[in-house]
């Protein structure tokens, strides 16, 4: 994920010192002179009545924030009060704004020929070379005040604010310069970052389409589109914006992987549902056969049972005092007891599990199951199709290469799992074939993990190929052939 910063853009407002010769330390000799006395006269409840003084004020602090910051760094931020201290003192007989007032008002106002603005602009990126970021906020939020139709103020507080994890002030100082009509595309990057911290992906996407406004070509504006899509659960739209960037720009192989990547988790998923369903199809009917298994198993005690309890009856009356023989009469009531409640209890559960089969919807299913295949085998294909292209452009790309041995391998496991389910008669019939068809599938995927170690040098592929490796070794030890499908 980009961060915003824009320190280099505002080193451009970086000032140099003023060189110490004696005509500029006089200059600021002088203004440190005259800040003293206005500080002093602003305490002066005769002076401080007049607008006339206020005016004076407000000039000598614009000017000390424009030529030496270094009398004070907030200079314009006390210009800017004086300014309006002037508003407030001069009216007319009637009420009205007088004369100086209305001249504040303009330098309020950012009126043609002022510099407030530009004071603020400057003493705001001196705070923030200096890491001062609240003071520079400060300053740009004020500048914004002056000129509610510049970028450049709106640009800067919002960086500053984000910098200080302050999002709202972010968001609203980067929407200023949105709506003025700022064209970097990193504040639109970062403002849709911004939104999409919030899980509010609607307006993180409109964001990024008016960045894709000003800037139509922009790569990253469109990537982090698909990025947000896939977060906010809409693959299917990620999935048509991809197509359309690797379309028209079919050398981008990251583009190309992004989209193979979706394919590949689109047909896992689908993968995953078929396993659900089939495990539904077959729930009914397997259950119901289990239970009426054992339920018959438990019937079979029961004869069993009673005829030990006949048989040891018999011995008792040819010896009633046998202690043991009464022992092993009372073992063998106890366990019949077991089993007469085990019987009641298969014989709910027989029922509940035929009323349960009986509420399945085969056909339904069955359709369902159509579909998934055919979404799994259409992802699987473009999965591939995909990953090929990017090879094409790049044949040591190790995501394509990784993915791809991936790919096969999770194949090999899925077959080898209906393996491991085989009984001996259905192993005997053909699970030596399809044992070859595995062994082929992890052979297959063995050369794309060797290609993305010598691509980069990743532990995962590593381990991979060590797992891969053992695994056809002890296929070689069973003399099982390997067969490679196309």
């Amino acid at each position: 994920m980009k961060k915003l910063f824009f320190v280099s853009a505002l080193s451009l407002f970086s000032v140099a010192a003023f060189s110490q010769d004696a005509a500029n330390k006089l200059v600021v000799d002088g203004f440190r002179k005259d800040k003293e006395k206005s500080d002093k006269d602003a305490s002066d409840p005769k002076s401080s009545a007049k607008a006339a003084f206020w005016m004076d004020r407000a000039k000598l602090y614009e000017n000390i924030a424009s030529q030496a910051s270094e009398v004070d760094s907030s200079a314009a931020k006390t210009a800017y009060e004086a300014y309006k201290k002037v508003v407030e003192l001069d009216k007319t007989k009637k009420g009205e704004p007088g004369k100086s007032a209305k001249e504040a008002e303009n330098v309020l106002n950012g009126g043609e020929g002022t510099n407030l603005f530009n004071a603020f602009v400057r003493q705001g990126a001196e705070k923030y070379q200096a890491k001062n970021l609240n003071g520079a906020l400060e300053m740009f939020t004020l500048a914004q005040e002056i000129n509610k139709k510049d970028t450049l103020a709106s640009l800067y507080g919002g960086i500053a604010a984000q910098q200080l994890d302050k999002k709202e002030e972010a968001k609203t100082s980067f929407e200023k310069y949105a709506a003025n009509g700022g064209k970097d595309p990193s504040v639109y990057y970062g403002l849709s970052q911004l939104y999409r911290g919030e899980n509010n992906f609607d307006k993180a996407i409109e964001t990024l389409n008016r960045g894709l406004t000003q800037s139509p070509n922009n790569k990253d504006l469109k990537a982090e589109v698909v990025n947000i899509l896939l977060a906010s659960g809409k693959e299917d739209q990620a999935i048509k914006e991809l197509e359309a960037l690797a379309t028209s720009d079919p050398k981008n192989t990251q583009n190309l992987v992004n989209l193979a990547i979706l394919y590949d988790n689109m047909q896992r998923t689908a993968n995953d549902s078929i396993k659900v369903l089939k495990g539904k199809m077959g729930a009914g009917g397997s259950a119901t056969d289990v239970i009426a298994k054992n339920l018959e198993s438990e019937k079979g005690k029961i004869e069993v049972y009673d005829g030990e309890v006949k048989r040891i009856g018999g011995l008792i009356k040819k010896q009633p005092k046998n202690a043991d023989l009464k022992r092993q009469l009372t073992d063998v009531n106890t366990k019949k007891k077991e089993s007469q409640e085990a019987i009641v209890k298969l014989q709910a559960d027989l029922t509940a599990a035929q009323n349960a089969s009986k509420g399945n919807d085969v056909a339904g299913m069955e359709k369902q199951m159509a579909t998934l295949k055919a979404k799994q085998a259409d992802a699987s294909a473009k999965a591939i199709a995909n990953y090929k292209k990017v090879l094409d452009v790049d044949a040591a790309n190790y995501d394509a290469l990784f993915n791809l041995g991936v790919y096969y391998f999770n194949e090999a496991v899925i077959l080898k799992g209906e393996v491991d389910n085989m009984n001996m008669t259905e192993y005997q019939q053909r699970g030596k074939e399809i044992e070859g068809r595995v062994c082929g599938k992890f052979k297959k995927a063995k050369p794309y993990f060797e290609k993305a170690i010598q691509a980069k040098d990743e532990a995962e592929a590593k381990e991979t190929l060590t797992t891969v490796n053992g695994v056809l070794e002890q296929f070689a030890a069973k003399q099982v052939a390997c067969v490679e499908e196309q």
